[in-house]
């Protein structure tokens, strides 16, 4: 059994106070959403006063969706980050040319929806630093996460990686501990899981999801 602690992202932080709850609880990543079109999304002004308030400890992911450079070049001289998400459609070039230009860690988020989606996530071995493992969203969706939807962990039980990935789709404090428990998910990440409303972080449910990812007691 492996006894190191789950790594939490929380991710679509919106408020000083989500900051705070996150790292109150112990999370380990803060999530900062730059995408037009979701709840959660940040000007970079808004972004950057909120890493400030991030305290050492809480590593500042940007999460994007098929940004350019301009835009990059902009989010990460005005936000001071730890890591980059990509979360879009972005060919495996596209990352390990991100990764080349900024000098940050990059991530790479992959849905999931069947077997057939697993040997995509085998393609950016080679180039990301992590693998976000997602649910892929239903054709139309306007969200390319943060839908609140799971996928079958029974796909990639067991299944081990050369780099570090993280569990991500639907997540909540009721199904986060049988997550890591099927899928042995060392890091886990949630948005809509602990929200009580779309955008709305509820610091409560912050608390019970890192303290259920890390099987103890919450310290609200």
């Amino acid at each position: 059994m492996n006894n190191t602690p789950v790594s939490v992202k929380i991710c679509g932080l919106t408020h000083a106070s989500d900051v705070a709850a996150a790292a109150r609880a112990g999370a380990a990543y803060g999530g900062f959403v730059f995408f037009a079109r979701s709840p959660r999304n940040l000007t970079l002004e808004a972004a950057a006063a909120l890493a400030a308030e991030a305290p050492l400890g809480l590593a500042k992911v940007a999460l994007t969706v098929n940004a350019d450079d301009a835009f990059l070049d902009a989010l990460v001289a005005r936000v001071p980050l730890d890591m980059l998400q990509l979360h879009g459609s972005e060919p495996p070039a596209r990352v390990a040319q991100v990764k080349a230009r900024y000098g940050l860690p990059v991530m790479k988020a992959v849905g999931v929806g069947d077997a057939d989606d697993l040997p995509k996530l085998d393609s950016y071995m080679a180039v990301a630093d992590q693998i976000l493992v997602d649910a892929k969203p239903p054709k139309g969706a306007d969200l390319p996460g943060g839908n609140g939807l799971a996928f079958d962990w029974r796909l990639i039980a067991g299944r081990r990686w050369p780099v570090p990935w993280m569990l991500a789709g639907g997540l909540t404090p009721d199904t986060v501990a049988q997550a890591v428990a099927m899928t042995g998910a060392r890091q886990v990440d949630v948005s809509s899981g602990v929200e009580s409303a779309p955008g709305t972080k509820d610091a409560a449910l912050i608390a019970q999801f890192v303290a259920a990812a890390q099987d103890r007691v919450p310290t609200l």
